[in-house]
This record gives structure tokens, C-alpha cells and sequence, in this order.
């Protein structure tokens, strides 16, 4: 199961939208246990501030390139350890996936480890557990993603293995019937039948959106799997694979010059597919607060989540709500913790943050800043919603100190840092990856602190008095069935 650092920090079970079953992910028997390390950073140019108080400036390297038939191509550099991330990014996600085919775009992320015009099903497998290497496969709001890291003398032998299911997938009928039956049982014993299922990451959006594209049920109704057809899945691979809607990157020990010939070599002869028109996934602005009840049989406590529409993605305000978070929810020094589980005892911990299937990076559209937190019986609904407003209004009335901000900046830097190593340090290859689908620009990845670093305390007050006005969230209650 694919899980980023935000999700196995906080427990939430939205990984679970990757691929699961031997299918999906595989490790060797003796996983790598090597620790991306940091290649020495080039100086920071003269006129270029620090980002933080004495903060050494890292640099990712970078190099861009576009193929003939529209791939784009990123690759990273780093000798530090003899290893290679490998990820190919599709701009296909559950966001933008066929109405009455909710599910559709994680179904065909399954179908892609049934088989390829040259490897047999589980030969992709296979052929990365022979090298050493780990992969998986993810489904997301914006994107989809396969990757492997293996050994860097295993990185042409992924790159042809890739190309291979680019360019002739196995869409069969047999392939079909049998991965709808596979993400039919994974939707029960992850979400129907777990205590808590769904909660909040698969409910909020749903409850909090009002376009069906960021609304929609995004792991899938049953029905809707069900009437899922071959021509259906055939025409998804040919319109959403193709070359022109995706990324490679690549980030590791490698020769660059050798590994842009092997992706050319492999890639360059597959056709480009014009691509449909996007659709409109825009949030009108939310003018009253939205409250649902939730009744989980299998829950032992209640538990309550609130999510806040986000400013748009790069806008001043998105970056002040990245610090607003650190302020308000990310870590024990938060005020939310200090409040709610320090000062008042009313819940054990609280969790949360910028979307929940990923960070606050990589997506492309709307999205909800999310908290929640479980609590006991004698605590009502009433009572914690007070005390979060208690500590959110303070960042809304009053500027923060010069000292909390800069607090901020520190652990939100730790934080892209941490998301960077994650993976055996593939969260750096996902980052570029994600520029480059929604950004046409990997090399933002460099200039993310400098971003976080022009945020003032005036904008972190009016950005707080925008998007944490009560009107602007909805609340969402899970009861125990008594």
C-alpha cells in the first residue's frame, strides 16, 4: 500500500486508493534499506534571501525535457546512493474521471499489472522483485502514478518495461471482469466493512464539494464498476496513456545524458492522442456552513471532521494557508493540540491538513483544508466545535507574532524535506512530476520556500478571515450505532 508522509503520520487510511494485492505492490525479501541523502547544494545566488533565519538554501537538480510526441521528461540527478526512482505520471485522475464511471480512472489503474504487448501478467512484477527494486501504483485527484526503484543498473530495463505497457496494454475482457471483482472487494474490506471507513478523506469531499466532479463517490460505486465494458476501458488507455499526457521522471544515480537517449529510445515512437477538453471542476464560493451526521456501526467512539475550501492553488492566500496550517494543526506545539488535547482533554489528538490523498503540492484544482479527531461519548459535537473555533478565531482577529511565524516557516521547510525523502525518496521524483503535469515547470520545486518565505502576518490574518470563516466549512459527525 502506497502511503505519503502525511498519511502514515496521521493514521487515514486513503492510501488505500493504490493498488493492493500482490498485483499492486511488491517488495524482496530484504527491502533496500538506504536513506536518500541530500547532494551538496550549489550556492545561492547573492540577490536570492534565505528562506528561514540561517536556513542553508537546498537545491534539487533539474533538467526538462519534451520529447517529439509531447512526453515530457524530468530527470534528477544524485549520486548518493546506487539507486534510481522511476515514475510515470499520467494527468488523469479521479477528479476528472467519466460521469456514471465514478471508480473508473483507480479501476484502470489495476488493469495496468494485467499485462503488456511483451510482458504476461505479473511479468511487470516480477521483472522489478528480479532486480531488487520496489513498485506501486497510486490514484489520485489530478493524476495517476506507477513507479519502481530499483538499483541503478535496473533503470533501462524499467524504462523499456514502462514504454511496453504505454504503448500496448492488455485490455482484455478476462482482465476486465476479474479487476472489477479485485476493486469491488477492496472498496468493502477497506471502506464498507472498517470501522471509521471512508472517514474523512473518501466523505469530505463529497459532502463539502457541490461540482460532481470534486463530488462524486472517487473510489467507485459498485453499480457503476460493474458497468464498466471493454470498450469503455479501451478507449480510457487510448484517450489518457498516451505520451502527451504524461511524465517521466527519473531521479537517482544515472548518466543523464544515457538515460534521456534510453527514453527516447523507447518512448519516442509511441503516438501523441489528442486530448479531450478539460473539464470544469471550479467550487462556487461556499456561503453557508454545511452539517452532515454520519451513523458507523462499526465505530466504538464518535469522531468529527471539519474542511475549509482552500485558496487557489499558487494564489498568495494558498501559501498563507500553508503556514496556517503549521500554525494552527501540524504538530503538538500547534494551537489546535494545545487547545483541545493539553489545556481542555477533549480528545486524544488532532489531525488533518491540505489534501489528505497527498500534500499540498500535488494537486490541480479545488481542494479542502481538513481536521478531525475522535472523542468520547460525554463530549458533544457542541462542545469541541468550540474549542476549535476558540483557537481559529485568534488567527482571524489578530495578526500572529513574528516569532510563531517564523515557527511556521521552519516546520513547514521540515515538512517539504520530509516529503522529498519519503519513499526511499521518491516523494522528490513525485513533486517533479507533479510540477511538470500541472505547472510545465519541474524547477518550481526549487522555489517553494522562497514562496513560504513572503508570507506576512497581515496576509495570514486576511487569508485566516476568508477561508476559516465559519460559512466557508462543513461538518461532518460520526456516531456509534447505539
Amino acid at each position: 500500500m502506497m502511503r505519503f508522509t502525511r498519511l502514515a503520520a496521521t493514521g487515514l487510511v486513503a492510501g488505500t486508493l493504490a493498488c493492493t494485492g500482490p498485483q499492486a505492490t511488491v517488495r524482496p525479501d530484504k527491502p533496500v534499506e538506504a536513506q536518500e541523502a541530500s547532494p551538496t547544494p550549489p550556492p545561492a545566488p547573492a540577490e536570492a534571501a534565505p528562506t528561514t533565519q540561517g536556513a542553508r538554501r537546498f537545491q534539487v537538480p533539474v533538467e526538462y525535457h519534451k520529447l517529439d510526441n509531447g512526453l515530457k521528461v524530468v530527470l534528477s540527478r544524485d549520486t548518493s546512493a546506487p539507486k534510481v526512482a522511476v515514475g510515470v505520471y499520467y494527468n488523469i485522475g479521479f477528479r476528472i474521471e467519466p460521469k456514471d464511471r465514478t471508480g473508473f480512472a483507480h479501476l484502470f489503474e489495476h488493469m495496468m499489472f494485467q499485462g503488456s504487448k511483451n510482458l504476461g501478467k505479473m511479468e511487470f512484477v516480477r521483472l522489478v522483485q528480479a532486480n531488487g527494486g520496489v513498485l506501486n501504483g497510486s490514484t489520485r485527484f489530478d493524476f495517476t502514478n506507477y513507479f519502481e526503484i530499483v538499483p541503478s543498473h535496473a533503470l533501462e530495463t524499467m524504462l523499456w518495461a514502462e514504454a511496453d505497457r504505454m504503448r500496448g496494454l492488455a485490455v482484455t475482457q478476462e482482465n476486465l471482469v476479474n479487476q472489477q471483482g479485485v476493486v469491488k472487494n477492496e472498496v468493502k474490506v477497506n471502506v464498507l466493512n472498517q470501522p471509521y471507513g471512508g472517514f474523512p478523506w473518501l466523505d469530505m469531499p463529497q459532502l463539502a464539494n457541490s461540482n460532481w466532479y470534486n463530488a462524486h463517490n472517487f473510489y467507485g460505486d459498485l453499480e457503476d464498476l460493474d458497468a464498466a465494458t471493454l470498450e469503455d476501458v479501451q478507449s480510457f488507455f487510448k484517450t489518457y496513456y498516451a505520451p502527451n499526457n504524461a511524465v517521466v521522471v527519473l531521479v537517482g544515480d544515472f548518466e543523464s545524458q544515457q538515460a534521456l537517449a534510453w527514453v527516447k529510445k523507447y518512448f519516442n515512437d509511441i503516438p501523441a492522442v489528442p486530448q479531450p477538453p478539460q473539464p470544469d471542476i471550479r467550487e462556487p464560493r461556499q456561503e453557508k456552513m454545511k452539517r452532515s451526521e454520519k451513523v458507523d456501526a462499526l465505530a466504538q467512539r464518535p469522531a468529527l471532521a471539519l474542511a475549509y475550501h482552500m485558496p487557489p492553488r499558487n494564489s498568495p492566500e494558498y501559501w498563507a494557508m500553508g503556514l496556517l496550517h503549521q500554525i494552527l494543526l501540524e504538530g503538538k506545539d500547534s494551537a489546535l493540540y494545545q487547545n483541545l488535547v493539553q489545556q481542555k482533554g477533549l480528545t486524544g489528538d488532532v489531525a488533518g491538513g491540505t489534501n489528505l490523498l497527498g500534500n499540498m503540492y500535488n494537486y490541480n484544482g479545488p481542494m479542502l483544508w481538513t481536521l478531525s479527531l475522535f472523542h468520547d461519548a460525554d463530549k458533544s459535537p457542541e462542545t469541541l466545535l468550540s474549542a476549535i473555533d476558540e483557537s481559529i478565531e485568534k488567527v482571524r482577529t489578530s495578526p500572529v507574532d513574528a516569532a510563531t511565524l517564523e515557527r511556521a516557516r521552519i516546520k513547514a521547510r521540515s515538512e517539504l524535506y520530509g516529503q522529498m525523502e519519503a519513499i526511499f525518496g521518491f516523494g522528490t521524483a513525485d513533486l517533479l512530476a507533479s510540477f511538470a503535469l500541472f505547472d510545465d515547470d519541474p524547477a518550481r520545486i526549487n522555489r517553494l520556500e522562497d514562496e513560504l518565505a513572503k508570507v506576512t502576518p497581515e496576509l495570514i490574518q486576511k487569508t485566516a478571515q476568508e477561508y476559516l470563516r465559519p460559512d466557508n466549512r462543513t461538518l461532518l459527525v460520526v456516531k456509534p450505532k447505539s
